[in-house]
C-alpha cells in the first residue's frame, strides 16, 4: 500500500505553523510515503521565497506546487530554476522560469509524477490545460501521475478531471482554499476533489483576515490582507494506491485542527 498525502494551499506564517505542528502525527498516523502541498501563499500570504519553501521541505513535504500567484514575491525568481521540488504550472509559457511537473522518489523508493495545471476561467492568461496535459502525458513518467489543477471554477476542474479520468492517478483541485465534499473516484479509476482546501486560519475568508476581506467589499477599495490566526487548522486528502499497479484504492479529505 502506498499513502500519498496533499495539503491544501498553506497560506503564510499560520499555515506554516500548522504544517510544522500536525504533520509529523498525521504522516505517522496514516502511514504516508509521499507529500504535497500548494505554497504559493505561503510567504507571508502571497507568492513563495526559498527561505519560507526550505521550511517546509524541512517540515516534511516532498513537492510544493503553485498556480497563479507564484510570482507574486520577486524571491522566486531566484531559486525556482535551481529546486526541483518547487513547481509553477505547467501551462504558463515556456519562457517562464521552473519547471511544470517532475518525477520524485517516495520514502521507499516508488516514483511519483507531479504535475502542476492551471486552469483558465477568471485566473489569467495560460496555455489550454486540456492541450498541455496531453503533452506532459507523451512524456517517459511512472504509473503514479499526481495532477495539481489549481483553478476557480468547479465545472473547469470536473471537466479537466473526467478528460484525464483513467490515464492519471489524481486529480487535485486547488486555489478557492474551501474544502469540497466530492472526494471520490472516478469511473475510469482517477482520483478526484474539487477543492482540497487550505491550511492555516480557518475562521477566515479564504485564510485572510475576515474583517479585512469583508471592508474590501463594502468600500471597493484595495485592502494589504493579512493571514488570519483563528481556528488554525489544516485541510487535505489521503490517497491509497497499490504498490504493485499504482490503482487508485480510496482517497478521502481530512482537516485536523490544532489545539490552542
Amino acid at each position: 500500500m502506498i499513502r500519498i498525502l496533499f495539503i491544501g494551499d498553506v497560506v503564510g506564517k499560520p499555515g506554516r505553523r500548522v504544517v510544522r505542528s500536525l504533520l509529523p502525527e498525521i504522516k505517522e498516523r496514516y502511514k504516508i510515503d509521499f507529500t504535497i502541498a500548494n505554497g504559493e501563499n505561503a510567504a507571508g500570504g502571497a507568492g513563495l521565497t526559498r527561505k519560507v519553501a526550505d521550511e517546509l521541505h524541512n517540515y516534511g513535504i516532498n513537492v510544493l506546487t503553485s498556480g497563479n500567484h507564484i510570482w507574486d514575491n520577486r524571491d522566486i525568481f531566484s531559486f525556482i530554476d535551481s529546486v526541483d521540488w518547487v513547481l509553477r504550472p505547467y501551462n504558463y509559457p515556456p519562457e517562464a522560469p521552473g519547471r511544470g511537473y517532475g518525477v520524485f522518489e517516495s520514502r521507499r523508493g516508488i516514483h511519483i509524477a507531479v504535475i502542476n495545471i492551471m486552469g483558465r476561467l477568471f485566473t489569467g492568461y495560460f496555455d489550454c490545460p486540456f492541450r498541455a496535459i496531453e503533452n506532459v502525458l507523451e512524456k517517459d513518467l511512472p504509473e503514479i501521475k499526481i495532477i495539481d489543477f489549481h483553478a476557480e471554477t468547479t465545472a473547469e476542474k470536473q471537466s479537466f478531471a473526467f478528460y484525464v479520468d483513467g490515464r492519471v492517478t489524481a486529480v487535485i483541485g486547488t486555489h478557492t482554499h474551501v474544502q469540497t465534499s466530492d472526494a471520490r473516484i472516478l469511473p475510469k479509476g482517477t482520483a478526484y476533489i474539487t477543492d482540497v482546501g487550505m491550511t492555516g486560519g480557518l475562521n477566515s475568508v479564504i485564510g485572510v483576515k475576515k474583517e479585512l476581506y469583508i471592508k474590501r467589499f463594502k468600500t471597493l477599495l484595495p485592502v494589504a490582507f493579512e493571514p488570519s490566526k483563528e481556528r488554525l487548522g489544516l485541510e487535505g486528502v489521503v490517497l491509497s494506491l497499490e504498490e504493485a499497479s499504482g490503482k487508485v484504492i480510496d482517497i478521502f479529505s481530512i482537516r485536523e485542527l490544532l489545539d490552542e
